[in-house]
């Protein structure tokens, strides 16, 4: 076999000759010899692969027939493959992507020749917001925008570097718009994830004056288009000062000028840099930031905020190193009201106008709660409240009589430190139709309805029982939990797990031992070791589920024994919440005080403010007749059980009285009205928690007192007298009233000298003799041996409301 044919066998058989073998070498061919005679040496180059002659060729050809057989039957994945290979060539990609670039940038051509900049409309469709009551007579208008613009040649250079340091470092050198901040924001609005910062400047005023805040990929690539325009054709002293003069800088004030005014009591042209590094801060979160209702943590992030502004200046050569680091934190003045919203007016305005905020976000018109501010402070809508006028006006007359006028600042300084917020809601629709915030709108700004900074106390121990009862939780010797298990009431009885000793021992009021008794008992007398060992037996964990469900904010909290106490922060909007969803047996109520919103340009839906069944029935249902036993036979007595305008209702409640005595609660209802009422102890001028000892002449200001009767006062006069509770349990030992209530000889702002709920560190001397206690540590649960008292089950009626309106 010669060398082409040889080379053509190497081909088709695709694999390497076989070595030689014997056979092969005595067949191989006889070299050449040389003209001499001699046998020629053949090159390198020239010598063949010996490959076994014909027989070796015939292998070759037979293995390429097996392969192509082979082929043949996984040819269809190969030429898939090949397809595949074909149709996403490296030059196809990049030809594609290229296409792709070409047309993008082919439609933003066509977009910025077809989108000029328009007219501002921040100024030119200025309109006030009008608010009614839940009958639509009128309650408000919020009145004219406050804002004053100022040129920028009157503000400071140094208060402008604040805001060019705070938001947009590279503001005098880019080109008006944050390309890479943008586009992150557009993938985000399409992936419904909201946007992520990195707007400039420029987009901002863009988007405050020329635009709206509504969360649309067309507002974004407008906001795109005119920014770059606006850049190209105005000067960036321009753009800073439409800047500064259109943003919201929270207290209702519009533009630098009415935020140094409303801060800091100053024009624009009078701010120094600190105060500058704060109004700039401010900008970020209006809401969260301002220094007068600032959480401690809004707090915290608004002065890290601060801090990062000035140090922006140090880096950009606008502020010495050395006066930087000499500079104080400018604590702004306390906030004044604007015009139109004294006395409970403002608060009412500021709850609708938070509640519409929350709305926007959750709806996905905005992605955050301070453009959700700004768009409802633009004006143009009408807001309907649930808010009740005749129960409004009871709620604040009961305040006024049971509270205010008793307080006497000239005789007792504390009592300038009093202050009282109540919410009242229909339990049935979740309406808010009565609403205290303070004395007055124009004398303190924050609204004590609903601040969530003070503890709720002993007000947070049926929430602890309704998470016992719905998860069929039992004691630690196994013994289900229900209205007549004993447990050891001992003051300062460690709580056990399993048999552990988990480091918590919690004392009773006044330090009183009160020994074996039932968890009704235990809840009439608000008895702190009895639930501290309830939440363990339960599960923290479970419990403050179940709180976030009813409508307390605990996703922060972290699930330890202490928070049976009520440690955490909430306010009586949450704590009606709570005390609604029991009443509505054990389905979600979340208050709303807007019952109708108009607004030409957008459509808002409110949601339904009932919601789904967080707790059984029986378990809600349970909780109430046990608290009904709270009022007729526990720290409510004399407030509410023998007051002489109760007229035989049906009332459910539980008092809290915080720890060093800063806080005090009544939260009750009867089945058709909830109220929470709670009394804090705030520093007229630090603003700082403080204790309430001695207010109004009394030792301690406990939740059966004054709480309990501005409660008594305001539900007595507007709830109805014939309304049941419809109740599905045979659990809980309540006290019947008697035919005639017995007034009590004490008048009604006496508080009751039943020991209240948690410890103090200034106590008074308890004149109860403590019971003997067991020597066990752990909880005693042997069942009583007399029967269970049932509530009987009651056939509800229509409600005789005395105000005969719907509500």
């Amino acid at each position: 076999m010669g060398r082409a044919e040889e080379r053509r066998a190497r081909q088709r058989g695709g694999r390497r000759a076989a070595p030689p073998t014997r056979s092969s070498e005595e067949t191989a061919p006889v070299a050449p010899t040389g003209p001499s005679g001699t046998t020629a040496t053949a090159t390198p180059e020239a010598e063949p692969t010996v490959i076994g002659g014909r027989a070796a060729a015939r292998k070759a050809a037979q293995a390429e027939a097996k392969g192509r057989g082979k082929k043949g039957k996984a040819g269809k994945g190969k030429s898939d493959k090949s397809l595949i290979r074909r149709m996403f060539t490296w030059k196809k990609v990049v030809g594609t992507v290229f296409g792709v670039c070409l047309l993008g940038m082919g439609a933003f051509i066509a977009m910025y020749m077809m989108i000029d900049i328009p007219a501002g409309n921040a100024d030119a469709e200025l309109q006030s917001n009008v608010y009614k009551y839940s009958d639509g007579s009128p309650l408000t208008r919020d009145g004219e925008r406050n804002r004053e613009i100022v040129d920028l040649n009157k503000v400071p250079k140094k208060v402008q570097y604040t805001f060019v340091a705070a938001e947009n470092k590279t503001f005098y050198n880019d080109g008006g718009v944050d390309l890479k901040g943008t586009a992150r924001g557009l993938l985000n609005t399409l992936s419904g994830k909201g946007t992520q910062g990195g707007s400039t400047i420029t987009q901002q005023y863009v988007k405050n004056y020329y635009l709206t805040a509504d969360q649309t990929v067309t507002r974004k690539l407008k906001e795109l288009v005119i920014s770059l325009k606006l850049d190209r054709e105005k000067s960036k002293d321009y753009i800073l000062a439409g800047y500064i003069n259109t943003s919201y800088y929270g207290r209702g004030a519009y533009g630098i000028q009415a935020a140094a005014q409303a801060y800091y009591r100053v024009d624009a042209e009078d701010l120094d840099v600190q105060q500058g590094a704060y109004l700039a801060a401010l900008l970020q979160a209006p809401s969260q930031y301002d220094w007068a209702v600032a959480s401690p943590t809004g707090q915290k992030l608004v002065k890290a905020r601060w801090n990062y502004v000035l140090d922006n200046m140090v880096g950009q050569g606008w502020l010495d190193q050395t006066k930087r680091a000499a500079m104080e934190f400018p604590v702004p003045k306390e906030p004044k009201a604007a015009p139109g919203m004294g006395g409970q007016t403002g608060y009412l305005v500021d709850a609708a106008n938070n509640q519409l905020a929350r709305q926007l976000v959750a709806q996905g018109t905005v992605d955050n709660a301070d453009d959700a501010l700004t768009m409802v402070k633009a004006g143009g809508w009408t807001i309907t409240l649930n808010i009740d006028k005749k129960r409004q006006k009871a709620l604040e007359s009961a305040a006024k009589s049971q509270l205010t006028s008793k307080l006497d600042a000239k005789k007792r300084k504390v009592d300038a430190d009093v202050q009282a917020g109540a919410v009242s809601v229909n339990p049935k629709t979740g309406a808010v139709v009565a609403l205290y915030g303070g004395t007055d709108y124009y004398k303190h700004f924050r609204s004590n309805a609903t601040r969530v900074d003070y503890q709720p106390a002993s007000t947070f121990k049926p929430v602890i029982l309704a998470a016992a009862l719905d998860e069929d939780a039992k004691t630690q010797s196994g013994k289900a939990i229900s209205a007549n298990t004993i447990y050891d009431g001992t003051s300062k009885r460690q709580v056990v797990n399993d048999g552990n000793k988990v480091g918590f021992a919690p004392e009773n009021e006044d330090d009183q031992d009160y020994g074996d008794i039932t968890v009704q008992t235990a809840m009439n007398k608000s008895v702190n070791s009895v639930f501290a060992q309830m939440g363990v037996d339960v599960g923290m964990d479970k419990v403050l589920k179940v709180a976030s469900q009813m409508g307390m904010d605990t996703a922060d909290l972290k699930s330890v024994p202490a928070q049976t106490l009520g440690t955490m922060g909430a306010s009586p909007w949450q704590m009606a919440g709570v005390y609604a969803t029991l009443d509505n047996h054990g389905r979600q109520v979340t208050p709303t005080i807007i019952k109708s919103v108009e607004n030409s340009k957008r459509e808002v839906k409110l949601p339904d403010p009932i919601g789904a069944q967080i707790v059984s029935r029986e378990a809600a249902d349970t909780v109430t007749s046990v608290l009904t036993g709270v009022v007729d036979d526990g720290t409510a007595k004399v407030s509410v059980r023998d007051n002489e305008k109760r007229d035989g209702r049906k009332v459910a409640g539980k008092t809290g009285t915080s720890d060093e005595n800063r806080s005090a609660w009544f939260t009750g209802y009867t089945p058709d009205l909830v109220t929470s009422v709670g009394l804090f102890g705030e520093g007229k001028k630090s603003g700082a928690q403080v204790s309430m000892y001695e207010a109004g002449g009394f030792p301690r200001v406990n939740g059966g007192g004054f709480p309990a009767q501005i409660w008594a006062t305001y539900t007595f006069g507007v709830s109805s007298k014939n309304a049941k509770f419809d109740l599905d349990t045979t659990q809980g030992a309540a006290v019947q009233p008697s035919t005639t209530p017995k007034v009590s000889e004490t008048p009604s702002e006496t508080p009751s000298e039943t020991p209240s709920e948690t410890p103090t560190t200034k106590p008074p001397t308890s004149s109860a003799p403590p019971s003997q206690t067991p020597t066990t540590s752990a909880p005693v649960e042997t069942p009583t041996t007399s029967p269970p008292i049932s509530t009987p089950v009651e056939t509800p009626t229509e409600p005789d409301d005395p105000l005969d309106d719907d509500q």
